[in-house]
């Protein structure tokens, strides 16, 4: 039977700063995207209920952007020790 390896502790240093920039990222493209969808819809004057839907469809894509930068942030900061 192979022993497991050592539980290194949580580097709570590390964790702070990648919760702190994932709500600063997250607010800015948010923002960004329902901004973006309102511009457009107003720009276009595509109406009340598409003006909405580009808004959603706009910061559905900051979440997704969010998700996969937090994954790529998270892979080079060091949490454990």
């Amino acid at each position: 039977m192979a022993a497991a390896a050592p539980v290194k502790p949580i580097n709570w240093l590390n964790v702070s700063t990648l919760v702190s920039v994932a709500i600063l990222v997250g607010a800015e493209l948010i923002g960004a995207g329902a901004a973006a969808g309102w511009a457009i819809g107003g720009l276009f004057g595509l109406g009340e209920f598409i003006t909405h839907g580009l808004q959603a469809l706009f910061v559905l894509c900051a979440l997704a952007g969010l998700f996969y930068f937090l994954r790529a942030a998270m892979a080079h900061e060091k949490l454990r020790g």
